[in-house]
């Protein structure tokens, strides 16, 4: 839910920070104003009172210093022989400057002549009070511009996403109906008008996509089982000749397994490509041995004469509800790989507790790319042979329609390790 409400969040966010921003400017230039003003003010009238007495001081010696309620005149010889001036400012120089005597703050005017000295010190210590109240007055406008910026973000950010929150609950709502659903039809002509009608026809070019592939795996699948029936049926039939030569029988065998192959292939990526699990006839309990020995008949016509011992060890008998053409490409997908990959010594399938392992003494696969097996089309560093690297991932994938795991470990002893762990199914 966090991460749903980031554009709103955004948008409360950039009204929040544009009002504290833009206040705080304000008030900082509210300060600086008033303390470039207060400074020019007080010291130009400080010099300017001070040139106008010393004027009329040499014009009338009878002239008295000038005396205020928060301003002190000092008129004195070069050096202030009588120390009349505090020793603070008696050190500066002619012009206007900001000293502090006994903890208060004032703002002195100097002029030294010649023959005179002349001091005119104002006392600023309640401009600086006033200066600090304007400040935490400041400060307080600040944070209530913040509040109101942040109550005009949450109100604005409500009218703002409304349209897109609508459009994300109809899309929701979409999820559960058939058909190509009508957005933009509940929308204004505006930018998520346009995106709702983006998305309908998007959803009608998917729906079309969707249903050329169902029309094309249906027609590949008559097709392709037409074929294979024929095969088949061959077979049989000249298997069933008592005067058949054994070499000839083998090759027919082999030609009958192969075409029973292909058939539960095409049945199991037809599952695939529907996302069903299979029908009511097909959906009944199998024993994974009698499938695993089946798949391993057909493999050892493939091993080429290589030493390699392919045996099948049954621990506990294991009952899986799945068409039995699923189990036997998952199973062979695993036996194949096992084969291709071990030149000499035994490729060993053990089946109990719930599970399916297949064991090879081949070369293993490196630590770093047992995480990416069954990705589509991954084909490790340094493999030999033939292959497109789409067995695993399409294992990968009948695993993910019914629920069961793989597990990939490297033997000590040497080889792979390969665990097919059924999931939810009826286990005998």
């Amino acid at each position: 839910m966090r991460f749903r409400r980031r554009l709103r969040s955004r948008i409360i966010l950039s009204f929040l920070l544009l009002g504290t921003v833009l206040s705080g400017l304000f008030a900082v230039s509210v300060l600086s104003l008033q303390s470039y003003l207060e400074d020019q003010l007080i010291g130009a009238t400080l010099a300017e009172e001070l040139d106008t007495y010393v004027t009329q001081l040499r014009e009338d010696p009878s002239v008295v210093e000038p005396f205020y309620t928060r301003i002190q005149g000092y008129v004195t010889r070069p050096g202030d022989p009588n120390r009349s001036v505090s020793a603070q400012v008696r050190a500066l120089e002619t012009g206007v400057h900001d000293v502090a005597i006994g903890g208060v703050d004032f703002k002195a005017a100097v002029r030294k002549d010649d023959d005179l000295w002349a001091f005119l010190i104002y006392d600023v210590s309640e401009n600086r009070r006033l200066t600090r109240q304007l400040v935490l007055y400041l400060v307080g406008v600040v944070v209530l511009f913040s509040l109101l910026s942040l109550a005009i973000g949450l109100w604005s950010s409500t009218r703002v996403m409304k349209p897109v929150t609508e459009l994300a609950d109809q899309l929701e709502e979409a999820d559960r109906m058939t058909g190509v659903p009508q957005l933009a039809e509940g929308f204004e002509d505006d930018e998520v008008g346009q995106l709702a009608a983006a998305l309908d026809s998007y959803a009608e070019r998917m729906v079309q996509m969707v249903e050329r592939d169902r029309e094309f795996n249906a027609d590949v699948s008559h097709e392709l089982r037409t074929p294979l029936a024929v095969i088949s049926g061959a077979t049989e039939l000249l298997l069933a000749q008592e005067d058949l030569p054994p070499r000839s029988r083998n090759r027919l065998l082999r030609i009958a397994r192969a075409a029973r192959q292909s058939t539960d292939i095409t049945t199991a990526l037809l599952h695939l490509v529907r996302a069903e699990r299979g029908t009511d006839e097909d959906s009944q309990s199998h024993n994974v041995a009698d499938v695993a020995g089946d798949v391993m008949d057909l493999h050892r016509p493939l091993m080429e004469n290589r030493p390699v011992d392919l045996r099948l060890e049954v621990e506990e008998r294991v009952s899986v509800i799945a068409p039995e053409s699923v189990l036997a490409v998952t199973i062979g997908n695993l036996v194949s790989n096992g084969v291709r990959y071990t030149s000499e010594g035994e490729v060993v399938v053990r089946i109990g507790a719930g599970r399916l392992t297949v064991e090879d003494t081949g070369p293993g696969i490196p630590e770093e790319e047992l995480t990416h097996i069954m990705e589509r089309h991954y084909r490790g560093e340094g493999v030999q042979g033939k292959g497109s690297g789409l067995g695993l991932a399409i294992v990968k994938r009948l695993c993910d329609l019914y629920g069961w795991r793989m597990e990939f470990e490297n033997r000590e002893s040497g080889g792979l390790s390969a665990t097919l762990v059924f999931f939810g199914q009826g286990q005998a």
